[in-house]
């Protein structure tokens, strides 16, 4: 896993300064720590930091084919570069390495803009095409690898982290309000948008063209949930052990120590249990728990590590809540308020000790309706077939709009979102489930910034891929807006970041494209079923995993951050929230932090987010950035 930066003068021949570019390569070097190399020509200088995974010995990059006519910047794996170099090879081209990079080199000189589609594998990436004088970037399909890009008409910037960008120099680092009323719906900020207003995310599964023409993106795959095949449960089984089989054994390839996260959720679990019946050895598995009773899922890890006799490791952590916002502050570069990025942060951690390469059970949840979210929607839409459309616009609607109003209003979760959702339609009840009420986070924001948001509305992206989804029920549709959203922005760049702080490559055969595309064909009503998530799902894994992994309940990967507020984080917090800014209301952030320190209702999730945003503007607006060594010898 590596780091990228470049940058590219339009339309001329100015020779791109070493210093700037070393300067934006140095902030990578997290990303990659064996090694860095540059490649400077006129008008282009490409950066690059390494952490040696494949091809250890002469895989540096940046690399080029034979006439030095194309350069390429890589992050990542690709899976089937084997396949892909066989065929080249085929065809007359001729290699000097035997990295998956030096084959994308060749695949776009063979191909052009469609090489992208014939990768399997997880990538950000940066081709300089010296002939065509352009520049083309490309993510891959789930969004594992990120890619972020500044464009002004005459320069063009790009880096894995936004710092990255920052450290050109002379960038408008205005906050794009947009955004800001987007992470303050949704804990995150969705792609192609970041927290300033200069530089962009290329979205997953998306290719950029970047020339004197200005700038051309185009997507080159897309999930289809439309060819639905009936088959039987044992045909469905079958096939899931078979596809996740394939998934993990084309991501065990490595040159150096390699194991899994293990959390003994039936995800990860399902991973560690196909490594086990692959490799030659035990599988290195990595836990963390935590002092909290109910955060902890060791035991369950630790039955599963027992059950396909893995080399176990396990740490025991209590976080510190102050010292640990401030690192993955620096490490997410804008506000990212999923509290679960610290479990995540201390299990990359703890498995960096032990592996460089670790495989995740991630993509579980997205692919079977395993979240709870599903099947409370699913209850909801039965609720509002029996009731008459007259009674649900008349009198829930009114009631539900009515509720985050009252100050007394009983502290019951599916009251609230019952009342909230059944007066609106599936897609409406749907989206309110998932992002936090809009008179709570319009009520948060100041004047000024309503105004100048002028009506704006989050939701509105969400709607349009729920629109977009060729799938034939809703389920599939909302399954297919998560992935476009919420798997990619959140989950994707929780263990990016996270992982990444360490120098851990993480890998997810749940996310394989191949995967998810057969998962995509089977009918709704065997992923959600009864009322069970991830039903063919657990009933592919009975042979191969404990009765008592596949019936346990749910749990979520999080830390306690209500209990934080009324405790350990509660002076500096309280410091910290009510800094006057000109972008957030005090007033009404007072109300919600009385309420929540009374225990009148759990505010908890959005005064993280406020939190990790003040803990942002210290890192990236005041100058008074830690450095990272600073930072993790507090953490």
């Amino acid at each position: 896993m590596c780091g990228i930066c470049g940058i590219l003068e339009i339309g001329s021949d100015q020779v791109v300064r070493r210093d700037v570019l070393q300067r934006m390569t140095d902030t990578l070097t997290h990303r990659g720590p064996d090694d860095a190399g540059y490649h400077i020509e006129a008008g282009v200088g490409l950066g690059h930091r390494r952490l040696s995974i494949i091809d250890i010995d002469s895989g540096q990059q940046p690399l080029c084919n034979e006439d030095g006519t194309v350069w390429i910047v890589f992050n990542g794996e690709i899976y089937n570069f084997c396949e892909l170099r066989d065929l080249l090879e085929q065809k007359g081209h001729k290699f000097r390495t035997h990295s998956d990079t030096e084959t994308i080199v060749h695949l776009y000189e063979e191909f052009g803009e469609e090489c992208f589609a014939r990768l399997r594998g997880m990538f950000a990436l940066a081709l300089w095409d010296r002939n065509r004088r352009q520049l083309v970037l490309a993510r891959d399909r789930i969004g594992k690898k990120p890619l972020f890009y500044f464009y002004d008409g005459q320069r063009f910037l790009f880096g894995s982290e936004l710092k990255a960008i920052l450290a050109a120099g002379q960038i408008n680092s205005e906050v794009d309000a947009a955004a800001l009323a987007d992470y303050f719906c949704c804990l995150y900020i969705p792609a192609p948008k970041t927290i300033y207003r200069s530089i962009r995310k290329l979205r997953a599964a998306h290719y950029l063209v970047v020339n004197g023409q200005g700038l051309r993106e185009r997507a080159y795959w897309d999930l289809s949930f439309a060819g639905t095949e009936n088959r039987s449960h044992s045909e469905w089984e079958s096939r899931i052990r078979e596809s996740l089989s394939e998934a993990v054994r084309v991501r065990l390839m490595s040159e150096v120590p390699l194991g899994s996260f293990l959390s003994g959720g039936i995800d990860s679990s399902a991973v560690v249990a196909c490594m086990s019946r692959l490799l030659d050895r035990p599988v290195t598995t990595c836990a963390v728990g935590f002092d909290e009773e109910s955060y902890n899922e060791v035991e369950y890890a630790r039955a599963v590590a027992a059950h396909v006799k893995a080399e176990h490791y396990e740490m025991t952590v209590r976080p510190h809540a102050t010292d640990i916002v401030e690192l993955l502050a620096w490490h997410f570069d804008e506000p990212f308020a999923d509290s679960s990025a610290i479990p995540t942060y201390y299990v990359s951690k703890a498995a960096r000790e032990h592996v460089t390469v670790a495989l995740s059970g991630d993509g579980g949840d997205e692919n079977f309706a395993g979240y709870k979210r599903y099947y409370y929607d699913h209850l909801d839409n039965r609720l509002r077939s029996h009731i008459p459309a007259s009674i649900r616009q008349n009198v829930i609607s009114p009631l539900g709009r009515l509720y985050p109003k009252l100050e007394q209003a009983p502290r019951i979760f599916r009251a609230k979102s019952l009342l909230q959702s059944l007066g609106r339609d599936p897609l409406e009840g749907y989206l309110a489930s998932i992002t936090i009420p809009a008179l709570i986070r319009t009520s948060l924001l100041s004047g000024d910034v309503k105004a100048e948001l002028s009506g704006y509305d989050p939701l509105e992206q969400f709607r349009d891929y729920y629109r977009r989804s060729d799938a034939g029920d809703h389920l599939s549709r909302i399954q297919y807006l998560d992935i476009k959203t919420y798997l990619t922005d959140d989950i994707c760049a929780k263990v990016d970041r996270a992982s990444m702080a360490v120098s851990l490559e993480v890998r997810a055969p749940l996310l394989d494209h191949q995967f998810m595309e057969m998962v995509a064909r089977i009918p709704s009503s065997l992923k959600l079923h009864r009322g069970a998530g991830k039903y063919i799902f657990k009933k592919a894994m009975r042979e191969m995993l404990p009765p008592s992994i596949l019936s346990r309940r749910k749990m979520g990967f999080g830390v306690p951050i209500a209990e934080w507020f009324r405790g350990e984080l509660r002076d500096l917090a309280h410091h910290t929230l009510f800094e006057a800014d000109g972008i957030l209301n005090l007033d009404y952030l007072q109300r919600i932090w009385d309420r929540h320190q009374k225990k009148i209702q759990d505010h908890s999730a959005l005064l993280w987010a406020v939190f990790v945003f003040r803990q942002w503007q210290r890192r990236f607006q005041s100058g008074m950035a830690d450095t990272r060594n600073t930072l993790l010898a507090k953490a």
